[in-house]
């Protein structure tokens, strides 16, 4: 407990009406809550890291959906998981950049991410390993397994950042 000498702000001085507080203007970055959109987080290393997914699931269902098939349940498969992770990528997007998590309190949001990148990527290692032994030397499908795999190391990045975020706040929240 401290005795030192208190100031007390109040609204009137001896010298007549206090002056206004100086107006501030917050930069796109910074994101206050009167934004819509946060601009910071296009720039940001998880945004960046999110749509580097998001274009190698692309580029891998494009290149084994254009290619000749020799089993198709193996390569639909890879398929039907790199749509469902590029879906769910760009839902956890364009919730951070409209900042729907401020909104919607009732989910757990670093959970359900990191739920959602564990299952992603377990089912797309499992994909990219049945499309690449089932690829017969073919090009288009070497290449939809090999972004397969590139796509699930960067999920794997994705998951443990997530990670570490949730348990270094988490731990900073509980020591206050």
């Amino acid at each position: 407990m401290s005795h030192g000498a208190r100031v007390i702000r109040t609204g009137v001085s001896s010298a007549g009406p206090a002056a206004p507080p100086p107006v501030t203007v917050a930069s796109s970055s910074a994101g206050s809550d009167e934004e819509l959109m946060d601009g910071g987080y296009f720039r940001s290393c998880a945004g960046m890291l999110k749509v580097a997914q998001m274009i190698t699931l692309l580029i891998g269902f494009i290149s084994v959906n254009n290619s000749p098939w020799t089993d198709y349940s193996a390569y639909s498969f890879f398929q039907i998981v790199t749509m469902c992770d590029l879906v769910m990528i760009l839902f956890f997007y364009i919730m951070h950049i409209f900042r729907v998590y401020r909104k919607l309190t009732c989910v757990s949001w670093p959970l359900a991410e990191f739920l959602h990148y564990l299952i992603g990527t377990i089912l797309l290692l499992i994909g990219s390993i049945v499309a690449a032994s089932k690829s017969y030397n073919i090009t288009g499908l070497v290449a939809g397994a090999t972004f397969g795999f590139l796509a699930t190391i960067l999920c794997v990045i994705s998951m443990w950042s997530s990670y570490k975020v949730s348990c270094i706040t988490q731990s900073t929240n509980a020591s206050v």
